[in-house]
């Protein structure tokens, strides 16, 4: 998952290591034969910025890297559409598109960890109320998080107003929770939403593509997404799937967890629904 990383990484990374995952990016199987000399020649950086991104990789080494990378491009991988482009047709676009949303849930099974779903739905299973924070698409996301939860017995509600958002993340303590969505992690008022949460004693969360960026550094865990595999045109052309996939992990083991514990609330919001339907 180096080059997933990468592109998680990519928008806390300076202009000068940007050069760098742009080059690894384009041609990881040519990075593969080149010493650290060569890479930093072909990217027109220096060596020590070279290893610093290496290092933002979790490697301790430059040869580790091209050892962690050989490996990776070895194992093979579906084909996965070109990026989108100006010209393209209505049926490349169409294409395109689905490949990218096919990739970045693949992608995000690869940066999503299973433990850090099981703990974040522990504590919320024990938390006295859940927030959702979010602001313009995310926010609608947020909304359709608290709604879904609360299906499941949670104390739930969702804030995409910042001025809200402060003065709830305020009001919480040790025993609520404050989730917060950011699909570049790099927003203002979501990450300052988010870390008056966790000065008032809220466990924090947030979900994100953004490795490194401001909000992880105001979250007790992060539950990471992917992100789309063109840098340059992840602001514009973004999905909220690898988002809406995290939270449907996380909701469907809450709903499992739930449903041990609770069978007889399940059976009684069934009929109260049936009214609701036609058939």
């Amino acid at each position: 998952m180096i080059l997933t990383k990468l592109r998680g990484l990519y928008r806390s990374l300076s202009e000068t290591e940007k050069r760098v995952a742009d080059y690894l990016l384009e041609r990881p199987d040519d990075v593969i034969h080149y010493t650290i000399t060569e890479l930093a020649h072909f990217a027109d950086v220096s060596e020590t910025t070279v290893y610093r991104v290496v290092r933002k990789l979790g490697f301790n080494g430059y040869q580790e890297f091209k050892i962690g990378l050989a490996r990776e491009l070895a194992t093979p991988r579906p084909i996965v559409s070109k990026t989108l482009n100006v010209d393209d047709k209505v049926e490349d676009v169409l294409i395109k598109v689905v490949n990218d949303d096919i990739q970045a849930i693949r992608d995000t099974s690869e940066v999503l960890k299973a433990e850090d779903v099981k703990y974040v739905a522990e504590r919320m299973l024990r938390s006295r109320r859940v927030v959702f924070l979010g602001v313009g698409s995310s926010g609608k996301i947020a909304e359709e998080a608290a709604a879904r939860f609360a299906r499941v017995g949670i104390y739930t509600s969702a804030y995409s107003d910042p001025h809200m958002q402060v003065i709830v993340g305020a009001m919480l303590d040790k025993e609520d929770m404050a989730i917060a969505i950011s699909h570049s992690g790099t927003i203002r008022d979501t990450v300052k939403s988010l870390q008056v949460a966790k000065d008032s004693g809220a466990f924090t969360v947030s979900i994100t593509s953004g490795m490194g960026s401001p909000i992880t550094q105001a979250s007790d865990i992060v539950l990471y997404s992917s992100v789309r595999r063109d840098p340059y045109m992840e602001e514009f052309t973004s999905s909220r799937i690898p988002e809406m996939l995290v939270l449907d992990v996380l909701f469907t083991v809450i709903t499992l967890e739930a449903y041990k514990a609770h069978p007889d609330m399940f059976r009684k919001i069934d009929e109260v629904l049936k009214p609701k339907r036609y058939l």
